[in-house]
Formats: structure tokens, C-alpha cells, sequence
């Protein structure tokens, strides 16, 4: 236990991987809950992120998990040009077996505990329905239900923003958006997944794609029958001809293994933490692979739940998101006049503006 707790310190206080403002963990044992709430940020306002529910090995991981998640929010709402930090949380347990309606409850508390320095919303494991549920303890939770006052399932926007980074990737790398006829590799096709398969379908690309949920590929085969499944990822990334390769599942997809037997010229999906560890950009842009970073493609859902904040319109939402077409060419003009992998010109242009928000505060002092 001491090496765990040393390990999360050094992240936090000495690694290039911390800074967060601050990391409370919380327990209910009555309803079992164990969850861990890291704010990265509130730079630029109050936090906003997600909450992931999932069957972690051990705590450490669950606590690196937090950390590494809440640090990507800061970078994605600073480059969405939303008016908020960075956290994020994670419940630890299978969802499947755990999730009950007190255990959401006692979660609500938790987050309204700290009085508004952070509001969540729906990530891998929670859904739209259990927002409603912590929202019955807390007032700082988005992604509810139009019944309840929310903006509904978030990841129809979140595929919207992917799809509109691919269509930059394409116009800066072949000199064209379209992407009809281009062979897409989608790797995962649950709650975004899904979506992004309908809109590269409506464009005319051809889409191939995998998930380790055989009920999730069905779906997709039963309604769009001109889409092809592979076994795997690793098939999946080796698959010939591959023009776009789109990790929509959990992170680290960009790896010392995968990167080397990538055959697409273009990585642009929905995962969070798409790259295993810092030099993996590197490693993709010598390759001659274009990198879209993660956090500014998929910033479609965090643009919706920031809006539910203020009165959800999803017409003003779907503009916002369709700006990430821009973004991302701006960040591949970046990486070339800096000479450095879009990921680090992303991550520049992110922290420039949460500095000059922490010298504006500083000023009002």
C-alpha cells in the first residue's frame, strides 16, 4: 500500500503527468461505492468531465486512471473554447454487477460536496439514466434526460466532432474533406462508434470495424449490411488498403506494438488517451501517420453538456462542434510551422490559453 500511495503522490506533486488542484476519494459503505474525483484545472472555470464506471484491477490504476482523464479534459475544454477546467471521475466496480440507484445517489453527494468546483456527466459505464439519478443529489450534473431538464445522449455529438476531424485530416493530408471512397477502420462501436459508422457510410467511405462486444458489431452489420467486420484490433490495424484508422474505445490504442503494423494514414477516433505514453506522437509522425489529437476531435460531447448548463439548443451545439473541422487544421498548421507532431502544437495552443486565464485571475487579484 505504501508503494501505492508514494506512486500517486510522485504523479501528482513531481511528474510532468500531475498538477492537478485536487484528488478526493470517496466511500459509501452502505452502497458500496468507491470512486475517485480528480480536478486537473479550473483555469478557465469550474471543471467538467465525465464519470467512468469500470472493473479496475486495483485502486492504483483506478486513481492513474482519474488523473491521466481529468488532465485530458483541461486540454479539451481549453481547445473547444469552453469556459471550463478539466476533471473528471471514476467509479470502481463492474457496472454490471454494482450500479444501484443508492450507490448513484451516494455518488451525487460526493460531487456536490464540492460545491460546484466540478460537474459531471456520462462516461464509459454510465448513461444517460443514471445521470438523472445523481442529479437527484446534485445540481452540478449534465447529461441528463430532456425529461429532466438535460440534452439527452452526448456521444451523437462527440461522433459528429470525430467526424469532422477526419474530414480535416483528409483535407490537410490529401487536399480534399471527402472521404468518400476512403477505407475507415473503426475500432469500437458502441455509444459513439456507432454513430460515426452512419456518417461515414452517409459520405460514401467504406467501413470496417471491430468491438469485443459481439452484440454491438451485430447492430452495426444489421443496419448498415454494406460494412465489413474483423476479428480484432490488431487485425483491424493491419487490414490493407486501411486510409483512416479510428480507436473509438478505451485509450492506450496507440502503443510500441500497434503503432509499428499501423497500414492507415490517418488516426482520428474517439478514444480518450488514445497514446500509451509520451513519445508515442513521435513514434506516429515518423511513420509519416497523421495524429489527430483525441482530446480536440471528440470535444463534441463536452460542448453539449457544457451547454445544458445554460439551456440545451442543439442546433447552437452542432455549430460549435462543426468548428472542430477548423481546429484541427489549425493545430496541423501549428505542428508545421513549429516542426513538432500535432499532438505537442494541440497541447501548446491548449496551454497558452489556460495560462493567460491564470494571468488574467492573477491580475484581478
Amino acid at each position: 500500500m505504501t508503494d501505492v500511495i508514494n506512486g500517486v503522490l510522485h504523479t501528482l506533486f513531481q511528474s510532468e503527468q500531475g498538477g492537478h488542484e485536487q484528488v478526493v476519494l470517496c466511500q459509501d459503505r452502505a452502497s458500496g461505492l468507491k470512486a475517485v474525483i480528480a480536478i486537473h484545472s479550473t483555469a478557465l472555470g469550474p471543471a467538467l468531465g465525465g464519470t467512468r464506471f469500470y472493473p479496475y484491477a486495483n485502486e492504483e490504476d483506478a486513481v492513474a486512471d482519474a488523473l491521466n482523464l481529468a488532465r485530458g479534459m483541461s486540454y479539451k475544454n481549453a481547445m473547444a473554447g469552453l469556459d471550463h477546467g478539466g476533471g473528471k471521475a471514476v467509479i470502481i466496480g463492474d457496472p454490471e454487477l454494482v450500479k444501484t440507484e443508492e450507490l448513484l445517489l451516494a455518488y451525487g453527494r460526493m460531487v456536490a460536496s464540492l460545491g460546484g468546483r466540478y460537474v459531471t456527466a456520462c462516461d464509459v459505464g454510465t448513461y444517460v439514466a443514471d445521470m438523472d439519478v445523481v442529479a437527484r443529489e446534485c445540481r452540478w450534473t449534465t447529461g441528463r434526460s430532456p425529461e429532466n431538464g438535460g440534452a439527452g445522449d452526448s456521444s451523437v455529438l462527440t461522433a459528429f466532432g470525430v467526424y469532422q476531424g477526419m474530414r480535416a485530416s483528409a483535407q490537410h493530408l490529401w487536399g480534399d474533406p471527402s472521404l468518400r471512397d476512403r477505407r475507415v477502420g473503426v475500432a469500437g462501436v458502441g455509444k459513439v462508434g456507432h454513430h460515426l459508422v452512419r456518417h461515414l457510410l452517409d459520405e460514401g467511405a467504406e467501413v470496417v470495424i471491430t468491438d469485443v462486444r459481439e452484440d454491438a458489431v451485430r447492430r452495426v452489420l444489421e443496419q448498415h449490411p454494406g460494412v465489413r467486420a474483423v476479428a480484432d484490433t490488431d487485425a483491424l490495424i493491419r487490414t490493407e488498403g486501411l486510409d483512416v484508422y479510428a480507436p473509438c474505445a478505451l485509450g492506450g490504442a496507440l502503443n510500441d506494438d500497434t503503432v509499428p503494423v499501423l497500414t492507415a494514414k490517418v488516426v482520428c477516433g474517439a478514444a480518450n488517451n488514445q497514446l500509451a505514453h509520451p513519445g508515442v506522437e513521435k513514434d506516429i509522425a515518423d511513420r509519416g501517420i497523421l495524429y489527430a489529437p483525441d482530446y480536440v476531435v471528440n470535444a463534441g460531447g463536452v460542448i453539449q453538456v457544457a451547454d445544458e448548463l445554460h439551456g440545451f439548443d442543439f442546433d447552437r451545439c452542432k455549430a460549435k462542434a462543426a468548428k472542430i473541422f477548423d481546429t484541427t487544421l489549425a493545430i496541423f498548421a501549428r505542428a508545421k510551422d513549429d516542426g513538432i507532431p500535432p499532438a505537442a502544437a494541440a497541447d501548446r495552443i491548449a496551454e497558452q490559453r489556460m495560462a493567460e486565464a491564470r494571468a488574467a485571475a492573477a491580475g484581478k487579484r
